[in-house]
């Protein structure tokens, strides 16, 4: 399916438009961040849902015309062959969802109503970039906390990018015109570390699309009680235009973001992988200083360079 680049450049913008699409959500319409969640948890869940099932369809389909071409067989026994792949094929998808269910974790699925909920609720006040930064970078350093942890071992530099990316998030909180509220900035930051426990879960599977599918099921399944709670407290907010950026979100950055990126890992090397979504933070502040007008200070330059750079060391070093 083309060129692995082209795919990893696809699923960096769709990862980045998250936060565009978040933040134009929140700051452009009277969306309310809970509704905003749980759209985009449940439309994401079903792209994948619907992905995993066409997969597994098509896979299906492909090994029963192989099986015909091998047999030769002809006349009514082929068209018992026939009756049989239509009969497989309605039930690729029961099996698809047991396969997901399979995979799913509470620990998993919890992570990533973690990360989701607080994402949306810390970009009410949070500039693109901002976001993403804090985001990104509390991403990161907590997966290197628990390699650390495991016992892995930093040589001089890969300290030195540690404390380097540490200190550029520090300084994008520090007061100025682009740090953030410390509640909003708390939140993105645990958002960050959610997500990160959420990859280092991911890791161990050797099925990303089915983990992904089933956890962004059950994470559905937790917003629940917070709609209900919305829709009895009365503090129900709906906007037309904020659900379509839900579903967009839902299904084309998160749903399809995810699944170029499944396709196109197999076909980079990990330190690549690892180090082209330093890039995401960067497209997001780009994406929203064209979308929404928002100012690239000096502050956030500093703060992104410093962070950024600090993790490419730790990556670079971690292999050389």
């Amino acid at each position: 399916m083309g060129n692995p680049y082209g795919l990893v450049c696809i699923a960096m913008l769709a990862f980045a438009a998250n936060s565009l699409l978040c933040r134009m959500a929140l700051a452009n319409t009277d969306i309310d961040p809970g509704l905003f969640t749980t759209i985009r948890l449940a439309s994401g869940a079903l792209c994948l849902t619907l992905l995993v099932a066409f997969t597994a369809r098509r896979s299906l389909l492909s090994n029963n015309k192989s099986e015909q071409s091998a047999s030769g067989t002809e006349g009514a026994a082929a068209n018992i062959k026939s009756a049989a792949a239509g009969t497989n094929s309605a039930a690729a998808g029961t099996s698809a969802i047991a396969a997901i269910k399979q995979q799913a974790s509470i620990a998993g699925a919890l992570s990533l109503f973690v990360y989701a909920i607080a994402f949306s609720y810390a970009y009410i006040s949070m500039s693109t970039g901002t976001g993403a930064l804090l985001l990104f970078g509390a991403v990161q350093l907590t997966m290197i906390s628990v390699g650390l942890l495991k016992g892995e071992r930093f040589a001089a530099f890969q300290w030195l990018g540690f404390l380097l990316a540490f200190a550029g998030l520090v300084i994008l909180l520090l007061p100025g015109a682009s740090a953030p509220p410390l509640f909003s900035a708390l939140l993105m930051v645990s958002a960050g570390i959610a997500w990160g426990f959420y990859s280092l879960l991911g890791k161990k599977s050797n099925a990303p699309l089915l983990l992904s599918a089933g956890n962004f099921l059950y994470a559905t399944l937790l917003t629940l009680p917070l709609v209900m709670w919305l829709w009895v407290t009365s503090t129900w907010q709906w906007s037309n235009e904020g659900v379509f950026y839900a579903l967009a979100s839902g299904i084309v950055a998160s749903g399809c973001g995810y699944a170029i990126w499944y396709k196109a890992l197999p076909l980079i090397q990990s330190t690549t992988a690892a180090t082209v979504q330093l890039s995401v933070p960067v497209i997001a502040t780009l994406m929203g200083w064209a979308f929404l007008a928002e100012a690239i200070s000096l502050q956030i330059m500093i703060a992104s360079l410093m962070t950024l750079g600090g993790i490419w060391l730790v990556i670079k070093m971690r292999k050389a």
